[in-house]
């Protein structure tokens, strides 16, 4: 009897846990137990861990193993994820941005969208579905994942090259478009009372909405934020933040657009203030763990019985949504004038289905657009192509290189460069620079300056038309095809200057160069340290990767404030330099040229020093100065304009503005610098 109590007390207490369990804590701690395994794994097998949070939303979900209990929860807060996306989407890119951008937004994105809506339209109408259904499945498929394929091209460094920069405008424009996506749905579902004239005025009121919030947004915002920095509280900066994030969604889901677009166009608001940086900062931390919880959320709406019972329509599905956005993505670029090249990898980014169209599938079901098993094909389909996408991405550049090679192909491959049309540009000595980009402005202004002659190759046809006319000698190309290079004579250039963000096209264009000249100066950028050897073997003789050399920056910029001279930060960036690219390169039999002397004869400095107009040298012989006898210092060359003196005798006279190539110690080259220096008053 005192047994039979005893089991039935714990029975009791049991049950009373079971009844009073937080479910959804327990949830949590599975989730993120999941993910925490995921991303360790698939960041050693290289694998993007998006892929494997969809893979574990299927396997928990209730149509598996069952683990997630409360499903509708994980949604809510997938939501959130979402919002916190497009927010700092917007954050990063801006108005500015997007006006920069806005050929490949407003053209490319329009173009993209509307192409690949007709083919899936045409193809539902001969397949017997409605017109309704056919321009709600077109709707379906022209969307792309925007948090996929940002985060697999910002993984790869990949968001400024001409590809990044293209595939986010049309992730843009996709996203805008679903304003009008959801205004549209209740006349596609017939339902009673809505016109084409109502859904007009509803896209036309939400326009109105939308230049308000942002206009009203740009003069209150800052005003509102100033204060709140004022208060000097990280804590009350966030929570600021964040009633603007969600404040500008609800206030947009009540005029009936979608809860991402407001704060899309929230974090556009705040990157026009000077808080954008620290938001950016802020919200981060919660946008990656809310995305996690979506692309989980997405897993768990799967039912496999329904996979099962479905794989072949499934795979053809899954065939025809690549094919179609793969071609009306590739033609995009091509419409708007960039290599084949761009384009393929364009069309490769833009070929899985996005995040907003699971939206607008829910909004099907409910309106009688999409059956259960028609959404649950979808469902798997869309899931199956955001899995291919990393491994997409990743391929796409040998892909695109055997697309080109392709004879169809041909006219095509270098966009509005045409071979036939080149005209060969009389250069000689002068410097190739490959983009222009902020590093590639730089350097042509410096090289302008200078009297330098150099020529740019960049491939944004709206970047040529409008550098042209300010006078820039800037060309349209491709600088990873043979021909263009040969076109802007590489094999008489002194220098080559390689400042794009396209690490597989910076390999490329090395390779290509040393082949076609093999003793120009090859500098290369590259934004991580592990694309330096690569690059090195390549034929590449300087690499400058720009996480290096912000950390020097850094470090000089945190000794200065503790009153650090001057001459001793130098010395400390020297020692970084020379032991971190040291421990970079790979010098495997590589000849000694004149600016790497400083690593073999770690004693020697050599150093170029222009003349002044007042500096007493100004007007004297070689022999009259007497330099090397009186500072130990020695004159390997003088620059003067064009014209490149070498080896100088001792009658050569020094004028002034001549630049001066001088070797010798540290000491010794210090000692002649106040002679190139006017006289002090």
């Amino acid at each position: 009897m005192v047994r039979e109590r005893v089991i039935y007390s714990c029975v009791l207490i049991n049950s009373i846990y079971i009844m009073t369990e937080p479910v959804f804590l327990r949830d949590f701690v599975i989730i993120f137990g999941a993910a925490i395994s995921i991303t360790f794994l698939f960041h050693h097998l290289r694998i993007a861990p998006i892929v494997g949070y969809l893979i574990a939303g299927v396997m928990l979900g209730p149509s598996m193993l069952g683990i997630i209990k409360d499903v509708g929860l994980i949604e809510s807060l997938a939501e959130i994820g979402i919002i916190l996306l497009l927010f700092l989407i917007g954050v990063e890119f801006s108005l500015a941005e997007i006006i920069r951008i806005n050929r490949a937004v407003f053209i490319g994105g329009f173009f993209q969208v509307f192409l690949t809506t007709t083919v899936v339209l045409l193809i539902a109408l001969f397949f017997g579905a409605s017109f309704e259904q056919g321009l709600f499945f077109g709707f379906l498929v022209a969307l792309s994942s925007t948090a996929i394929v940002l985060k697999v091209l910002s993984d790869r460094g990949e968001i400024d090259s001409p590809q990044g920069r293209l595939s986010a405008g049309v992730l843009i424009f996709q996203d805008l478009s679903v304003v009008v996506m959801v205004l549209l749905m209740p006349m596609l579902g017939g339902r009673s009372g809505v016109s084409a004239l109502d859904v007009a005025l509803n896209i036309l009121w939400a326009l109105i909405f939308v230049v308000l919030m942002i206009a009203v947004s740009r003069f209150v915002v800052p005003l509102v934020m100033y204060r709140v920095v004022k208060t000097h509280s990280r804590e009350l900066f966030l929570v600021g933040i964040v009633l603007i994030c969600f404040g500008t969604a609800y206030l947009t889901s009540l005029v009936g657009l979608s809860l991402a677009l407001g704060a899309f166009l929230a974090g556009l608001v705040i990157s026009e203030s000077e808080y954008g940086y620290q938001a950016f900062s802020e919200i981060l931390p919660l946008k990656d763990i809310f995305s996690i919880l979506f692309f989980v959320s997405i897993g768990l709406l799967l039912d496999v019985d329904s996979v099962l019972r479905n794989p072949v329509v499934i795979l053809l599905a899954v065939f025809a949504i690549l094919v179609i956005k793969f071609v009306s993505g590739t033609l995009i670029p091509v419409i708007l004038g960039y290599p084949l090249r761009v384009g393929v990898l364009v069309g490769v980014a833009l070929s899985q289905i996005g995040e907003f169209s699971f939206v607008l599938s829910r909004e099907g079901l409910n309106y009688g657009l999409i059956s259960s098993d028609g959404y649950q094909v979808f469902l798997a389909s869309s899931i199956i192509t955001m899995m291919f996408t990393p491994f997409m991405i990743q391929g796409s550049g040998g892909f695109s290189e055997y697309i080109e090679r392709l004879p169809q192909f041909r006219a095509l491959r270098a966009g509005r460069l045409r071979e036939d049309d080149l005209k060969k540009e009389e250069l000689k000595n002068h410097v190739v620079v490959v983009g222009f980009g902020l590093n590639g402005r730089n350097v042509s202004k410096v090289l302008s300056s200078s009297g330098i002659p150099y020529v740019v190759l960049e491939m944004n046809p709206e970047t040529v038309r409008i550098e042209k006319k300010r006078g820039v000698p800037i060309l349209y190309g491709d600088a990873s095809k043979e021909s263009v290079l040969a076109h802007v004579n590489v094999a008489t250039a002194r220098s080559v200057v390689v400042a794009i963000s396209d690490a597989s096209a910076t390999r490329r264009i090395v390779e290509l160069a040393r082949r076609l000249n093999p003793s120009v100066y090859i500098v290369a950028r590259t934004r991580y340290t592990n694309e330096v050897n690569p690059l090195y073997s390549l034929g590449a003789n300087d690499v400058i990767p720009e996480e290096f050399e912000t950390s020097i920056e850094i470090v000089s910029r945190v000794l200065h404030r503790y009153l650090i001279p001057m001459d001793e930060i130098v010395k400390h960036i020297i020692k970084i330099r020379k032991d971190g690219y040291d421990m970079f390169r790979n010098i495997e039999q590589r000849n000694v040229a004149l600016p790497d002397l400083k690593q073999h004869l770690p004693d020697v400095e050599i150093g170029a020093f222009r003349i002044d107009d007042a500096s007493p040298l100004a007007g004297k012989t070689l022999s009259e100065v007497g330099l090397r006898k009186s500072f130990g210092t020695t004159v390997l060359a003088i620059r003067r304009d064009k014209l490149i003196i070498t080896n100088p005798s001792g009658d050569t006279q020094l004028l002034a503005q001549d630049i001066i190539v001088l070797m010798g110690t540290r000491d010794s080259i210090a000692s002649v610098k106040p002679l190139l220096l006017p006289p002090a008053k």
